[in-house]
C-alpha cells in the first residue's frame, strides 16, 4: 500500500542518472493482461534507457500478479533503483523520463483517496473503517449495551429505582449516551492511530448528530461529509459510498480552496495565480499551498547555482549570477520543491477558474 513514506523516498531520490517513471492503467474493465502489457510495450518503443525498459518489462511480464487497478513504476538502473506501487485506482496512462521521479499523479493519488477514517454509527456501537487508495481495511468495532425500545404503557423497572415508560426512556437515553460516548472516544483513538486527514459518517441524522457531538473538536473538523447507511452494510457498500461521498467533498474543498486563492492573489495579500509568480514564491520557500491542474505542464528554466525556477529565458539568474538549464517541466519540479519544504499541494483535475487564471496558483505562508 502506497503511504506518504514511500513519496518521500521518491522526493528524495536525487540520482545521477535519468529515471524512468511509468502509470500503468491496469483495470480490468479495460481489457485482459494482454491489453495492459501492448500497451506497456507501445509507451516503452522510443525509450532509449534499455536496462529499465528490460527491468520494467520482464516485471509485468513474468512477476506482476494482476493486484491492483494501476501500476506506479520507477526505475534507475544504474543506481539499482527499482519501486512498484500497484494502487486500486484506475489512473492515465503515462511515461515520464527525468533526473526525479515523476511523482504529481501521486500526490494527486494521496490527496483525493488517502486517509479516509469511516464510522458507522448507530445507539449501540460504532464500525470503523480506513479507506486509502481504494482499499478499505475494517477495524474491530465497539458495542455497547443494547438498547431496547420502550412500549407503551409498560410497567418494568431500571436501575432499582425507575419504574414505567418514563423510567425506562430515560434509562434507555442513559445507555444511548454511553455507547455514543464511548464510540467517540473509540473513533478519536483509531483516527489518530491511522493518521487520519478526512472523516466520514455514517448512519441516521439523529446518530449522526449524537455521535459527532461527543467526538473531539479536532476530529469534528475534519468531518467531511455523511450519509444514510445502514449499520449490517458490506465492505463493497461502505467503500462504493465513501468514494462518492469522498469525491463530492473533495470537489466542493478544491472549489473553495481556488476561490480562496484567487481572491487573495486579486488583493495582493497571501495569494499568488500564473506560473512566473508561483514559480518565484517556490523559490522563495513561501508557499502553503500549492494548487495545480493535473494536466499542467511546461517547459522552464532551472538555475544551476541557487536552483531558480523560471518559465522565462535568460543568461543569467537574477539571484546568483549563475546559468540556466532548459528542463521540460517547471511544474512537476515546483510541486516537488513545495513538498520538500513542508508545504501542501493539491492537484485538481479541473477548475474554469484556476485554468483561466493559469492554470497554477498558491497560498501563501505569509
Amino acid at each position: 500500500m502506497l503511504t506518504e513514506r514511500d513519496l518521500r523516498e521518491l522526493l528524495e531520490l536525487k540520482p545521477q542518472h535519468p529515471v524512468l517513471s511509468i502509470y500503468l492503467n491496469t483495470e480490468p474493465s479495460q481489457g485482459n493482461a494482454d491489453v495492459y502489457k501492448l500497451k506497456l510495450r507501445s509507451m516503452l518503443k522510443e525509450v532509449k534507457l534499455p536496462e529499465d525498459k528490460s527491468i520494467i518489462e520482464n516485471y509485468v511480464e513474468q512477476q506482476h500478479n494482476g493486484v491492483g487497478r494501476s501500476l506506479a513504476i520507477f526505475s534507475c538502473a544504474p543506481e539499482k533503483f527499482f519501486r512498484v506501487y500497484p494502487i486500486q485506482i484506475p489512473i492515465r496512462s503515462r511515461l515520464r523520463i527525468s533526473n526525479r521521479p515523476h511523482v504529481k499523479p501521486l500526490v494527486n493519488l494521496l490527496d483525493s483517496y488517502g486517509k479516509y477514517g469511516v464510522a458507522l454509527v448507530d445507539k449501540q456501537g460504532a464500525r470503523l473503517f480506513f479507506f486509502h487508495l481504494g482499499t478499505l481495511r475494517e477495524q474491530e468495532g465497539v458495542f455497547g449495551e443494547s438498547v431496547r425500545r420502550t412500549k407503551h404503557g409498560g410497567g418494568s423497572q431500571a436501575a432499582g429505582r425507575r419504574s414505567g415508560e418514563a423510567g425506562q426512556t430515560q434509562y434507555t437515553a442513559e445507555i444511548t449516551e454511553r455507547n455514543m460516548r464511548e464510540s467517540a472516544e473509540f473513533a478519536a483513538k483509531f483516527f489518530a492511530d491511522n493518521n487520519i486527514r478526512r472523516v466520514l459518517i455514517g448512519g441516521t441524522d439523529d446518530n449522526i448528530a449524537l455521535f459527532q457531538s461527543y467526538l473531539p473538536k479536532s476530529w469534528q473538523s475534519l468531518i467531511v461529509g455523511t450519509f444514510s447507511i445502514s449499520m449490517n452494510a458490506s465492505h463493497d457498500e461502505v467503500m462504493q459510498r465513501a468514494m462518492e461521498i469522498g469525491q463530492t467533498a473533495e470537489k466542493q474543498r478544491e472549489i473553495h480552496a481556488v476561490e480562496t486563492v484567487v481572491t487573495a492573489a486579486a488583493k495582493g495579500k497571501g495569494g499568488v495565480v500564473g506560473l512566473d509568480e508561483t514559480l518565484a514564491m517556490v523559490h522563495d520557500g513561501r508557499i502553503k499551498n500549492l494548487l495545480v491542474l493535473e494536466n499542467f505542464r511546461a517547459p522552464g528554466y532551472r538555475c544551476l547555482g541557487c536552483g531558480y525556477l523560471t518559465s522565462q529565458k535568460s543568461d543569467n539568474c537574477p539571484f546568483c549570477s549563475s546559468n540556466f538549464a532548459e528542463i521540460p517541466d517547471a511544474v512537476d519540479l515546483a510541486v516537488r520543491r513545495v513538498l520538500e519544504q513542508g508545504g501542501e499541494v493539491d492537484i485538481i483535475d479541473e477548475n474554469p477558474t484556476l485554468d483561466e487564471s493559469g492554470q497554477i496558483g498558491a497560498l501563501l505562508r505569509y
